[in-house]
């Protein structure tokens, strides 16, 4: 009788725990299937600043790329979002090999290279016309990316002139969006480890 009274004991709370993971797992993938949220994601650790003299976007030897922990990373964090509920997703990268190969680490299928998520560190005067044409660009896909995540793998310069704030490699923001694509409030997500 003992045994028994245990084992429901423990059952009760074996459920009641993996109801609660649950519950808080499926709130960051009930928010990206809305066409309220996108995920902007800085790409993972690939050591130094900017690129290298004479670097070209066609030959990822002539770029700063991700690091083995960098790329360790970007398995990690694509783990961690379908942990949290993820499982479908719109992965949008800058077309720097960091950029690609860390959203393409995100094992969530197919990665499209989306010019409004380029980096503009060698143009700093770009800042504000690069934003808005990113903000446009959410907003398009908002509208037509149904229940999927909505994930923008991009650069330290593109996520501060969109928040506001910088982040670390690896990190995320879930940011609320207004039908013109323009940040109305945000969430930082540290990088899991």
């Amino acid at each position: 009788m003992r045994f028994q009274k245990f084992s429901f004991g423990l059952w009760c709370f074996l459920a009641c725990t993996m109801t609660s993971t649950t519950a808080q797992a499926s709130e960051l993938s009930d928010k990206l299937q809305s066409s309220d949220y996108v995920l902007l994601m800085r790409h993972t650790r690939a050591p130094g600043t900017g690129d290298p003299a004479n670097y070209t976007l066609d030959d990822c030897k002539t770029q700063r790329n991700l690091s083995d922990e960098g790329r360790k990373q970007g398995v990690t964090v694509g783990n961690w979002l379908k942990q949290q509920g993820v499982q479908t997703a719109d992965v949008q990268t800058s077309a720097w090999c960091r950029c690609k190969d860390t959203a393409e680490l995100l094992n969530f299928g197919r990665v499209t290279v989306e010019p409004t998520l380029a980096s503009f560190f060698d143009e700093m005067a770009q800042a504000k016309t690069q934003n808005q044409k990113l903000q446009q660009f959410i907003a398009a896909k908002l509208k037509t990316k149904g229940k999927q995540a909505l994930i923008l793998v991009t650069h330290h310069v593109n996520i501060y002139e969109f928040m506001g704030e910088n982040i670390a490699s690896g990190d995320m923001v879930l940011a609320k969006v207004d039908s013109n694509g323009k940040m109305t409030s945000y969430k930082l997500i540290p990088r899991p480890s």
